[in-house]
């Protein structure tokens, strides 16, 4: 396809006339540029691509100090350019006819589905991509409240008044997502409950799962659902994984949907694994950020879970049948390919050791 050579070839030539510009400005060595940050008149004739760019690249640089600053524009390299790549692509697929546009997308979607849960040990598992790496987890919520409330879609939150859902965080998890869950699902703050670590026993970054028992058992005599538990496979202050087959056990035994988000889920590509990370693999869902681990621009972050009801993950958000939504994993499909299986793994395993060396350790990850 002509059109498609010819995308590929001005997406090289753009990023090679902004990369050329980048050492131009370090070489003039903080010499500032004229910046065209001052809008004027859309000029009726239009311009051309040099043009274009040049007026993107004086945004990005022209309000920098005087003084030499560090490069903005890092080198993302040829797999950079292929995930690049994928967004445009995105859009010429999109003109096609709505038949070849269906087909084409679910086998964007399935093949990378399969590629990543076979990657990740995450087998007959879904996938969702979304841009905002909390999405992912706001839209599980959703569909863990559908499953436990069969009244929610013809009641709404009259259902959630009478008994109340319960989500349960880490004291070590990230800052803001209890906040943003509450947000995106209209859920007072009440309806989160915070886990404190292991304060006497263990690590001082790991869910204290004892605690946790015990609160569970509170709410339950207090007419709440424990409705869902986020773990963490790599805090993000240490990088501390929690015991997560445990909590397995525990969410077993009072139904209560288990998700797992961490950067050591990265490890599950590897052939040593370590058991509190493998115990991920028998979670409800979990939230992983290919993008950078793998060290790839503007690929979205991955949601697996399972779930038996088409009906429900659709009204959860989690699927659709508009093409635009399953487009999105198209950068991930052409990199994932383009870096080849080897390469994943290869890439994983050189960030394991980088971390093993700052650490001061041998082996894996932490």
């Amino acid at each position: 396809d002509p059109t498609l050579a010819e995308m590929g070839k001005n997406l090289k030539e753009a990023m090679k006339m902004l990369e050329d510009s980048q050492r131009r400005t370090e070489e003039e060595n903080g010499k500032k540029l004229v910046s065209g940050d001052i809008p004027g008149p859309l000029q009726g004739s239009g311009q051309d691509m040099v043009s274009i760019l040049q007026l993107v690249q004086n945004l990005m640089h022209g309000d920098e100090d005087e003084e030499p600053q560090s490069p903005r524009i890092q080198n993302i390299g040829e797999q950079g350019h292929m995930a690049l790549l994928g967004h445009s692509l995105g859009a010429y697929i999109s003109t096609l006819d709505k038949e070849k546009l269906r087909k084409l997308t679910t086998r964007i979607l399935s093949d990378t589905t399969l590629w990543l849960c076979r990657i990740f040990r995450y087998e007959n598992g879904c996938a969702y991509f979304h841009e905002e790496e909390r999405e992912g987890l706001a839209k599980i919520c959703r569909l863990a409240i559908h499953s436990r409330y069969e009244d929610f879609v013809v009641d709404g939150f009259n259902v959630l008044y009478n008994k109340k859902p319960v989500i349960y965080l880490s004291a070590a998890a990230r800052p803001g997502l209890g906040q943003y869950l509450c947000n995106q699902l209209g859920l007072p703050f009440p309806c989160l409950c915070r886990v404190p670590c292991n304060t006497m026993f263990g690590s001082q970054h790991q869910m204290d799962v004892a605690f946790l028992e015990k609160l569970i058992k509170d709410d339950v005599e207090r007419g709440r659902l424990p409705l869902l538990l986020v773990a963490n496979a790599g805090t993000t202050a240490v990088g501390h994984t929690d015991k997560i087959g445990r909590l397995k056990e525990l969410c077993e035994q009072y139904g209560i949907w288990l998700h797992v988000e961490g950067v050591n889920l990265a490890t599950l590509a590897l052939g040593y694994v370590s058991s509190s990370v493998l115990a991920a693999t028998k979670c409800d869902s979990m939230t992983m950020t290919p993008g950078p681990w793998l060290g790839l621009p503007a690929v979205p972050a991955v949601t697996l879970y399972k779930h038996d009801d088409p009906a429900l993950t659709l009204v959860a958000g989690l699927t659709s049948n508009k093409p635009a939504d399953k487009l999105r994993a198209l950068p991930l499909w052409l990199s994932l390919q383009y870096l080849g299986l080897d390469g994943i793994v290869e890439r994983i395993k050189h960030a394991c050791q980088l971390v093993s060396r700052i650490a001061g350790r041998g082996g894996t990850c932490l």
